[in-house]
């Protein structure tokens, strides 16, 4: 039976947005493959790690008849991309998948589409909205670095989405760390609050693009689901309490200055330089008018760098892990970022001038 006929490009694209999920390890032999679904004109591409689920459509069958079947991700993806262009079909005979292009033909086993684990969507979700495409992506750009890796807390693994009263906020941090970035959208949002994992969330920056078009998310008990586009993610959530975001995050601090955000990245990767894998600190001495940054290493070698900046608070000596600031640097789109400061033992607080919409606060170290 013939499942798809049609151009190489129009098969690849689907296939690229869904594989993104497969592990190369799992327990289950159908977790690495990938369902094909085919009703008529129209096929649905389904992956699954358990966890997340992600459905694509496209407008690509062959004939009316409905079909469904699923085949491995990966070999199916690393023959079409070693295809030449031009028009490609799909066929499913004896369990098996065929993939004919021009003089090319490849035979793929099949598992029955019966046997994948399609995840359950709930009858009712508690809260549904919608915001722009790239609105989401600058919100999620602005945090997503400072989640946990494999923390013990796993509710630290994840970003909290709060909603409501008019905006949609997100929040990550490591517990060194804080990221917090806000949004005002139009329309009615209702109050919720979950925590995403942070698969999930590194797999929409890989989806989303930077289109005005609407995101639709649907939040249930212990799920979440994005509709934009001809793309589905479903999502199971973290459970657990997300630290108080809001008690880490410094205020009433008087001392602080602007500065060119590229200038100091700029400063910042040159310093690292001389940092080690193992310790990754540098000192910032602020004095009148002057930002001083250095670092040393095990081999007695020494890296300085004097920026210009307004200051005419008393001199301040303040140790940081380098890669916290150099990733909140390089995840910003911002001219100017400003840094305010307490004292010596104080977490930083990074904000960008004249903008409550994103505030980041790290914690100082011991140099």
């Amino acid at each position: 039976m013939q499942l798809v006929q049609t151009q190489r490009d129009t098969l690849l694209r689907p296939l690229q947005i869904v594989s993104g999920i497969v592990e190369r390890r799992h327990t289950l032999p159908i977790l690495a493959n990938i369902l094909v679904r085919k009703q008529g004109e129209e096929v649905s591409f389904v992956a699954t790690d358990i966890e997340i689920q992600i459905t694509t459509r496209a407008s690509i069958g062959a004939g009316t008849d409905d079909a469904a079947t699923t085949v491995a991700a990966r070999k199916l993806l690393d023959i079409l991309r070693a295809l030449p262009g031009g028009d490609v079909k799909l066929t499913l005979a004896d369990k098996k998948l065929g993939i004919d292009s021009g003089k090319s033909r490849f035979k793929l086993q099949t598992l029955p589409a019966e046997d994948f684990p399609v995840v359950n969507t709930p009858d009712k979700f508690i809260a549904s909205f919608s915001m722009p495409e790239k609105t989401l992506k600058r919100l999620f750009a602005q945090v997503h670095f400072a989640m946990a890796q494999q923390d013990i807390r796993y509710y630290l693994n994840g970003l909290l989405l709060v909603t409501g009263a008019g905006r949609v906020s997100a929040v990550a941090t490591d517990g060194h760390r804080l990221a917090f970035a806000t949004n005002e959208i139009e329309g009615e949002v209702p109050k919720a609050d979950v925590i995403i994992p942070r698969k999930t969330i590194l797999e929409l920056q890989r989806l989303l693009g930077d289109s005005e078009e609407p995101v639709k998310i649907e939040i249930a008990q212990n799920q979440i689901r994005f509709t934009f586009g001809d793309i589905e993610l479903i999502s199971k959530l973290v459970e657990g309490k997300f630290p108080d975001y809001q008690r880490v995050i410094p205020s009433g601090y008087t001392k602080s200055f602007s500065i060119r955000r590229e200038e100091l990245l700029h400063s910042l990767q040159r310093a690292a330089i001389l940092t080690s894998d193992k310790f990754k600190g540098v000192r910032l001495s602020l004095q009148a008018g002057t930002l001083a940054i250095s670092s040393t290493n095990a081999e007695q070698e020494d890296a300085l760098e004097e920026l210009e900046i307004e200051w005419a608070h008393e001199p301040i000596d303040i140790g940081f892990n380098v890669s916290y600031l150099l990733d909140v640097l390089n995840n910003l789109k911002n001219e100017s970022v400003q840094v305010a400061l307490g004292d010596a033992n104080s977490s930083a607080l990074l904000t960008l001038p004249e903008d409550e919409s994103f505030k980041y606060v790290v914690m100082p170290m011991r140099i």
